[in-house]
């Protein structure tokens, strides 16, 4: 089970790193919400990782990173996610508490699963914005991934 989340987080890795690419090659071309959505892909995934570390993060779900950095930050996120990976049970059961301050508790699958399915929504809502754009959006099917 272990290898197929890793196979889900390499799949959002990429797509994220394509993402970056895009953002980067087309300044100024893509709609601010669509780039506020992709820093919220990233954001979010470095939230959950910190949740599950029981460490404390500075950055915040909505925070704007600059182009430059947002693909190193993608990287940082993957391989913590890979590190967690490694060292925790998946059926740990992760306590957090969330931006409003609300106390929840999840297994660590159900969390790794919450990133990837995060992103895969949220890089949905950008390819309809780089439609509204004028920009192709990346063709990210996780079985054209696989293939």
């Amino acid at each position: 089970m272990k290898q197929f989340f890793k196979e889900l987080l390499e799949y959002n890795y990429h797509f994220n790193q394509e993402l970056g690419d895009v953002f980067a090659s087309e300044t100024g071309k893509a709609s601010e919400k669509s780039f506020k959505l992709y820093n919220h892909i990233l954001n979010a995934h470095n939230i959950w990782n910190s949740r599950i570390e029981g460490s404390q993060t500075a950055i915040g779900v909505w925070d704007v990173q600059p182009i430059a950095a947002c693909k190193e930050i993608d990287k940082r996120n993957y391989e913590d996610s890979l590190r967690i990976l490694d060292n925790f049970d998946l059926e740990l059961m992760i306590d957090y508490t969330t931006m409003r301050g609300d106390k929840f508790r999840n297994r660590l699958r159900d969390i790794v699963f919450h990133i990837v399915n995060h992103g895969t929504y949220h890089r949905g809502q950008i390819a309809t914005e780089f439609r509204q754009s004028g920009l192709t959006p990346l063709v990210s099917d996780f079985v054209l991934y696989k293939r």
